[in-house]
């Protein structure tokens, strides 16, 4: 689920908080970056099993509607084709789902049911579900479209919702996105009911990925001073003290890559810190860490300080 800019940011957020509280206890922080990690996982799984209680909730609905004492003609014989939905159905009923959840006790939709109420009203107005119930005929790929379009045009950009999350968890603000790519790219490679084609997805793509987050934290960290002397003295127009924090953060751990990490290409180290100065840090940020970077690698280059194993590494 995680890629490498994503761990990049969540390293770059602990050690932001580390300077914010003053913080110089290495293992608690650490710990604290790797719970913000898993963390993402609950998100994810709260995310997907909404679609599984806005199925349930309409299904009640329904149930209820029809047994009522003066029920209308429509709602004793309903159109059914929403709660039939091929898809929700299989998430329902899929095991890697229904074990995840209970692995990690998420009880979020049981306690609050009321945002799946108001998720499902909004999708029962939207432009959306009138044409996806203008029959009563339930084709595969018909549902699947259906719930794609729900999820990322209805459910996903909903704002009580994300003010949930967000009061829920603040570390989730920047994990988001992430999280519903991940479940939009999911929905639409689902084949069929009968293959079993979605299961949850790793938090980590494997070990490396996982070891990256600690070397990346800890290289950072231990050799902060190191890492600062390599850049101060080539910003003359700027004091120490006005560089803005997160830049000073950012730098450090381009830097942390660029010598301690020899498997990983200056480019690619140059090209993701940009994307996060840009996205983090202010307007001027990506420019000025930019060429600090790019005259850093001719220096370390000719010095042969900075070694970079493989092909294409340069």
């Amino acid at each position: 689920m995680l890629n490498r800019r994503h761990i990049r940011l969540k390293v770059m957020q602990s050690i932001y908080a580390m300077h914010q509280n003053n913080s110089d206890n290495l293992d608690k922080e650490e710990k604290f970056l790797f719970q913000s990690i898993e963390n993402i996982q609950d998100l994810y799984l709260i995310m997907i099993s909404a679609l599984v209680e806005i199925r349930k909730a309409e299904d009640d609905f329904i149930d209820k509607s029809s047994k009522k004492h003066l029920a209308t003609k429509e709602e004793r014989n309903p159109n059914r084709k929403f709660i039939n939905n091929q898809v929700l159905l299989l998430l329902d009923e899929n095991n890697s789902l229904s074990m995840a959840l209970e692995e990690r006790k998420i009880t979020n939709w049981k306690n609050n049911d009321d945002y799946i109420l108001l998720l499902l009203e909004e999708i029962k107005n939207s432009k959306q579900y009138e044409q996806y119930m203008s029959n009563t005929v339930n084709t595969f790929e018909e549902d699947k479209q259906f719930v794609v379009d729900m999820f990322t045009e209805i459910i996903a950009p909903n704002e009580k919702l994300y003010d949930y999350l967000e009061d829920y968890k603040l570390t989730w603000v920047d994990d988001i996105p992430l999280v519903n790519t991940m479940i939009a790219k999911q929905l639409k490679q689902i084949k069929s009911p009968e293959e079993r084609s979605f299961f949850v997805p790793k938090l980590f793509k494997d070990a490396d990925d996982k070891e990256f987050v600690r070397n990346l934290f800890r290289k950072t960290v231990l050799n902060d001073s190191e890492l600062g002397k390599e850049f101060i003295d080539k910003t003359p127009n700027w004091d120490a003290d006005r560089i803005a924090e997160l830049d000073t953060i950012i730098l450090k751990m381009a830097i942390c890559e660029f010598l301690k990490f020899p498997s990983i290409p200056v480019k690619v180290t140059i090209n993701e810190y940009l994307e996060l100065a840009k996205e983090y840090s202010t307007p001027k940020s990506s420019i000025f860490i930019n060429g600090i970077l790019d005259n850093l690698v001719k220096e370390f280059q000719k010095d042969n300080k900075m070694v970079k194993t493989g092909r294409g590494l340069m």
